[in-house]
């Protein structure tokens, strides 16, 4: 059995904060308390390697000048270390640059100043998806009473029968499994699946929906994988 996506995302519990100036470094702790469990800091390339080693954080705020060493090899040697997520923060607006560091292992870049909600949000926003896509990972194959699914190959096999999904409904399925143990309702089905702004969402979600749950349900007449949760919307349950 696989644990369902949670109906609340956690708050990261490390968050390392790697800043020069005292006074940024104290501010920054301060609006960063609410939001993590344990906030350690740095404020040399020497000190950041050494919490990074010790601590293993979940998300690392990194300036880029550092009184040892340029916060931009300092990335390199964290990504050698790390998966967490890298959020610069740097005065440098440079486009090229901002460029560079992404490419050299950096998901986020913030330029100062900016306000504590966006950093918040910033930091919350990486967290959640390291949290989806060990989620994913975990839910990309199912095998539940004689259904196989395979997302990353786009596989569906029910009662040793091949179905053949369409890209609609795989992207549905998709939707469907990647908010899995969260009910959708068919507004954000639309959004995600379709992207549009106008039309009859309901009724493409309930035809969609229908015809999914032919292909991939053991039973079509009673639905177990997609639960229609009265009022909000469908939710796919996976195995028990």
């Amino acid at each position: 059995m696989v644990a369902p996506f949670p109906t609340e995302w956690p708050e990261p519990d490390t968050v390392l904060v790697v800043e020069d100036d005292d006074a940024l470094r104290e501010s920054l702790a301060h609006s960063l308390a609410s939001i993590c469990r344990q906030l350690r800091t740095a404020g040399t390339v020497a000190d950041a390697l050494r919490e990074c080693a010790a601590t293993s954080p979940d998300i690392i705020l990194l300036d880029l000048g550092l009184p040892d060493g340029d916060g931009a090899e300092l990335l390199g040697r964290l990504r050698q270390m790390t998966d967490a997520p890298i959020i610069v923060l740097s005065g440098r607006t440079d486009e090229d640059q901002k460029v560079a560091l992404l490419d050299a292992g950096a998901d986020d870049f913030l330029t100062k100043p900016c306000s504590v909600a966006e950093l918040q949000a910033r930091i919350r926003g990486q967290f959640r998806r390291v949290q989806v896509s060990s989620a994913a990972r975990a839910w990309s194959q199912l095998s539940v009473d004689g259904v196989e699914i395979d997302l990353l190959a786009q596989r569906v096999v029910r009662h040793g029968q091949p179905q053949r999904l369409t890209p609609t409904e795989w992207a549905l399925l998709r939707a469907l499994i990647l908010h899995a143990g969260r009910p959708l309702s068919p507004r954000q089905l639309w959004d995600i699946v379709w992207a549009r702004e106008f039309g009859d969402f309901a009724t493409h979600v309930r035809v969609h929906i229908t015809h999914l749950r032919r292909k991939i349900e053991p039973d079509p007449s009673m639905p177990r994988l997609i639960v229609t949760e009265p009022g909000v919307g469908y939710r796919f349950a996976g195995p028990r």
